[in-house]
């Protein structure tokens, strides 16, 4: 019950943060965000210059995220669809209780800073295993699919949106967009390493036991190895598991509960050749 209590909190800091990035920085620079809050944005300034109508970024944002909310309920799963709803509403919600207020005319510290507060809530987000909706959802597929950093396919399915703003608004303002998108995609490759993989090395004198215990708590191989200590000439064993950076707390837990006095060593994994399980 924490647990979910801790996630909800966070998904809605984070959709709080997204629409300050937006209402402080971005909007007023004209500068698009990233994903569909940046085709909402688009959207909603096309539609205020050349009709008569104006569409909030919030209600554009609400109205995008509902086909690919069925995407995300049918291959990412429930909770994370309702987490993600969740965000998209936040956002709506606070985009129109905040007003829109430029907080700086320079308009590369709107791109930079715009990006990196979105990009906070976004990552931290993801981090926990929810999203902020939109292409959140289809990044983090395409990321489980072929286990690369989810922030690479935030630059690449931006792409069009760097593409419109330079027809719409002139290509000098598309490249503080590819700026903002860039600063997006790094603080969130930084904070989200769900696909950063480490080697655990664990010499202990309970080998089966701490086995059980870790199998019990991580789905994930093990391979034990005799060993011997150097010194005391005791007989030992070696634990072999890789495992992603998400999932070093738990196993650091799970040792300090069965074996206190076992050793680990972790180093980072260059790289994974056969099956590892990267879907939760």
């Amino acid at each position: 019950m924490y647990n979910e209590v801790k996630i909800t909190a966070i998904v809605i800091g984070g959709a709080i943060l997204n629409a300050i990035a937006l209402n402080f920085f971005l909007i007023p620079a004209h500068v698009l965000s990233s994903g569909f809050t940046g085709v909402a944005q688009f959207i909603s300034t096309l539609i205020h210059e050349y009709t008569s109508y104006s569409i909030g970024t919030g209600v554009l944002l609400f109205l995008l995220n509902i086909p690919v909310a069925y995407l995300g309920w049918t291959r990412v799963g429930r909770r994370f669809t309702i987490y993600s709803l969740l965000s998209v509403v936040t956002t709506m919600v606070v985009l129109e209780i905040i007003p829109v207020h430029a907080l700086t005319d320079n308009i590369i510290l709107n791109a930079v800073f715009g990006g990196v507060v979105s990009a906070i809530g976004v990552g931290f987000t993801l981090k926990y295993g929810a999203s902020t909706g939109g292409m959140d959802i289809i990044a983090m597929i395409l990321s489980r699919m072929k286990d690369r950093p989810i922030g690479i396919y935030f630059l690449v399915l931006n792409g069009l949106i760097v593409l419109a703003a330079g027809f719409f608004f002139g290509w000098e303002k598309a490249l503080y967009t590819l700026v903002t998108l860039y600063v997006t995609s790094r603080v969130i490759d930084t904070i989200h390493t769900r696909y950063a993989k480490v080697t655990a090395m664990i010499i202990t004198d309970n080998g089966p036991t701490l086995s059980k215990a870790i199998h019990d708590q991580m789905v994930r191989g093990i391979t034990r190895i005799s060993a011997k200590g150097a010194f005391t000439e005791k007989d030992k064993e070696l634990l072999m598991i890789v495992i992603t950076r998400y999932e070093l707390y738990t196993l650091e837990q799970v040792i300090k509960a069965t074996d206190p006095n076992a050793f680990t060593n972790i180093v980072e994994t260059a790289g994974i050749f056969g099956f590892f399980r990267t879907s939760d």
